[in-house]
């Protein structure tokens, strides 16, 4: 067959449907993932909207281009006799993985670039849906992630949410600090302690306490600046780092 022709395949009407079809698929994944992590977002964790909305629509991508195997290629795939593209496939979304975690970071509370692997993940699957022939579905993959990365940050600044601040403590000698009182200032202040996030050591007769601290609403809970200036005053703390927290 000419290859003028084997391109015109990749843009006939079955495939343009196809491709159509699988744009919806790729757009419900992306509303219901950001469903889903918007309520993570919303109570201050690290994997937000954008990370879980990459990762359904990707996910939903990959899922999707299995159901129609006779539109890929354009169409040509009994061309293909000597190798299996799924195994191909496969192999990248595994390998894609290692990539993936190699750019996520944790130090103390924080945890960053899951954002970043998850769009190295959905490139590896816009990779994918290009090297079987659904080039205008990529297309649309490739814009929506990018649109997600772009503005999505300015909607969940607009979407009521409650920021996470990440506190250590470390008491004077021979004090001895009550998580209940602890917990009672917190509120006084607009915050509550995270379940499962209290930490507590001790070195040389000096207590540390480390936790996250969730503001009640979005407005509500002093700023940092405010919080370290009452800490300085507290007869009973040696020392304390504050830092903003995606637990």
């Amino acid at each position: 067959m000419p290859s003028f022709e084997v391109l015109r395949s990749y843009w006939s009407m079955a495939e343009v449907a196809t491709n159509g079809v699988i744009l919806l698929n790729l757009i419900g994944a992306l509303l219901l993932g950001l469903m889903v992590g918007y309520e993570r977002s919303y109570h201050g964790r690290a994997a937000g909207m954008r990370t879980y909305g990459l990762v359904c629509m990707a996910s939903c991508a990959l899922t999707v281009i299995g159901g129609y195997p006779q539109h890929w290629f354009g169409g040509h795939i009994m061309l293909i006799t000597s190798t299996d593209p799924t195994r191909i496939i496969q192999g990248i979304v595994t390998g894609i993985g290692f990539l993936g975690a190699g750019v996520i970071m944790r130090e103390g509370f924080n945890i960053s670039g899951l954002t970043t692997a998850a769009s190295i993940w959905a490139s590896a699957v816009i990779g994918i849906m290009v090297g079987i022939g659904f080039y205008l579905s990529a297309m649309g993959l490739a814009f929506l992630c990018a649109m997600s990365m772009i503005f999505l940050f300015r909607v969940e600044a607009w979407l009521p949410s409650r920021h996470a601040v990440a506190i250590t403590m470390r008491f004077k000698k021979d004090y001895l600090p009550r998580e209940d009182a602890l917990r009672r200032i917190a509120l006084s202040r607009g915050y509550e302690i995270a379940g499962g996030s209290l930490m507590i050591g001790s070195e040389a007769g000096l207590q540390e306490w480390r936790f996250v601290a969730i503001a009640l609403s979005k407005h509500s809970g002093a700023t940092l600046s405010e919080l370290s200036a009452e800490l300085t005053a507290f007869d009973g703390i040696e020392g304390f780092q504050l830092s903003h927290a995606r637990n």
